[in-house]
């Protein structure tokens, strides 16, 4: 490395030569990037957040306006996780050149979105399915 900076030094004394390791390159590269990154994930996270809480919110109120019609709430779910991640495929593939060191469809993230929402969906039909259990069923015949 020193013939090479000698070498070149000769040529001119105006250019300037530094060597540093590829990886400490590459890290200084993509630190402009992270904080775009981590803000994404934030607002990532944020959005499964809002998706679960706005799942719960319709079907709970899905079960409790339809207390006879519990199976539409699977049927909702279903199209719902169809929808979204056909979508969110399609987005990953979109924002493909965004994405730094992360595969644009992520199976492991779809699947892990879907899970939770398959968990909240029994949950948010249960709690008002149980409260409508509990009626009397002349009020409940009256109400529909």
């Amino acid at each position: 490395m020193n013939r090479a900076k000698a070498a070149i030094g000769a040529m001119s004394s105006s250019i300037g030569i530094e060597f540093r390791p590829f990886s400490d390159q590459l890290k200084e590269s993509v630190l402009p990037e992270k904080p775009m990154a981590t803000l994404s994930g934030a607002f990532g996270f944020l959005a499964a957040l809002l998706a679960t809480l706005g799942l719960y919110g319709a079907i709970a109120y899905m079960v409790a306006r339809r207390r006879n019609e519990i199976r539409e709430a699977i049927l909702l779910l279903g199209i719902g996780l169809l929808a979204g991640v056909v979508l969110a495929w399609w987005a990953g593939t979109v924002a493909a050149t965004l994405l730094f060191g992360l595969p644009p469809n992520d199976a492991v993230s779809l699947v892990a979105a879907a899970s939770l929402l398959t968990l909240i969906a029994p949950i948010a039909s249960y709690v008002p399915a149980r409260r409508a259990a509990w009626l009397d069923p002349i009020a409940a015949l009256r109400n529909e």
